[in-house]
């Protein structure tokens, strides 16, 4: 693929990213979307499923880590990236989904800012933000 065209790629890629936020209220169920809008800090955790919650943010996580991988390959065309990318966002998601259960099952208005910044790691694509900058950095070093 000519630069050109990876260029089309990855700038496709960015907008399914975009596109995933855009929609967010229409492709997934996530009462803290309007909560955390909100006074969060002054009012109680809303009501939730916690299984259909849980299903939802794990599929959004991985639409946004499929996208995010995509990104990451056709930038560096390195699958060793690519392979390490996956193990990053893997434990990422295991430690991270681990935290965020802890606070839907347990909230308390002390760990909502907590809380939101784990489950905004979780919905967002902040990991492909810092994996981005760290392997072009890594590029120029060698």
């Amino acid at each position: 693929m000519n630069r050109a065209g990876r260029y089309i790629m990855i700038s496709m890629l960015f907008m399914l990213l975009i596109f995933v936020r855009f929609f967010e209220d229409d492709l997934f169920y996530d009462p803290y979307l309007t909560f955390f809008q909100n006074d969060y800090l002054y009012i109680d955790s809303p009501r939730r499923e916690v299984a259909k919650l849980v299903l939802n943010t794990t599929f959004r996580f991985l639409l946004n880590t499929i996208i995010s991988l995509g990104i990451i390959f056709l930038f560096f065309k390195d699958k060793g990236i690519v392979k390490f990318s996956a193990i990053v966002y893997s434990l990422a998601f295991v430690v991270l989904m681990l935290l965020y259960l802890y606070f839907v099952v347990n909230p308390k208005q002390e760990d909502y800012y907590l809380f939101f910044n784990i489950r905004r790691f979780l919905i967002q694509p902040i990991i492909l933000l810092l994996l981005l900058p760290a392997f072009y950095y890594q590029k120029l070093k060698s």
